[in-house]
C-alpha cells in the first residue's frame, strides 16, 4: 500500500495507465473506441499503414509506465513523483495543442485532461507533504528547546 498522499496519486495514475495499456494490447479496437477513433478493419488498411504497430508500442509504453508508477508508489519514491509531474504537464500541453493544430484527433484531448489534473494533484500532494514535514521538524526543534 502507498504510504503517502503523493504515493496514492501515483498508484492511481499507474493503475489507470497500466489498465489502458493492457486494454490496448488485448482489445485495441476497444481502446480506439474509448478515445473516439473510428475502427478501421484490417481489410481497408492501406499498404504501409503502421497504425497497429504504433498502437502496440504506445500501449506497451503505457503498461510499463503504469507498472513503474505503481512500484514507485509502493516504495514511496518521492523523487520519481517529482520527476513525473512536469512531464505529465508537458503531455497535458502537447496533446491538446496537436488537436488544435489539426495534427491529432479530438480523442487526444482526453489524454491531456487525464494527465494534467493528475500531475497537479500529485504536485499538490508533494507540496503538502513538504510543508507538513517542515512543520513537524520545527515542532520537534521547539519541543527540544
Amino acid at each position: 500500500m502507498p504510504r503517502s498522499p503523493s504515493g496514492w496519486t501515483m498508484a492511481v495514475f499507474g493503475i489507470l495507465a497500466a489498465t489502458m495499456g493492457v486494454v490496448g494490447l488485448l482489445a485495441p479496437d476497444a481502446l480506439l473506441t474509448v478515445m473516439g477513433f473510428t475502427r478501421v478493419g484490417d481489410v481497408r488498411r492501406a499498404e504501409g499503414d503502421h497504425t497497429p504497430v504504433f498502437l502496440t508500442a504506445s500501449c506497451m509504453a503505457a503498461l510499463n509506465m503504469g507498472a513503474y508508477s505503481v512500484l514507485a508508489a509502493l516504495s514511496d519514491w518521492k523523487a520519481s513523483f517529482r520527476w513525473t509531474a512536469p512531464f505529465r504537464l508537458l503531455t497535458c500541453t502537447v496533446f491538446p495543442l496537436r488537436v488544435l493544430a489539426g495534427r491529432a484527433r479530438s480523442g487526444f484531448v482526453g489524454v491531456g485532461l487525464w494527465e494534467g489534473p493528475g500531475a497537479l494533484v500529485t504536485a499538490a500532494a508533494l507540496h503538502h507533504e513538504k510543508q507538513r514535514g517542515a512543520r513537524t521538524d520545527a515542532d520537534e526543534r521547539a519541543a527540544a528547546a
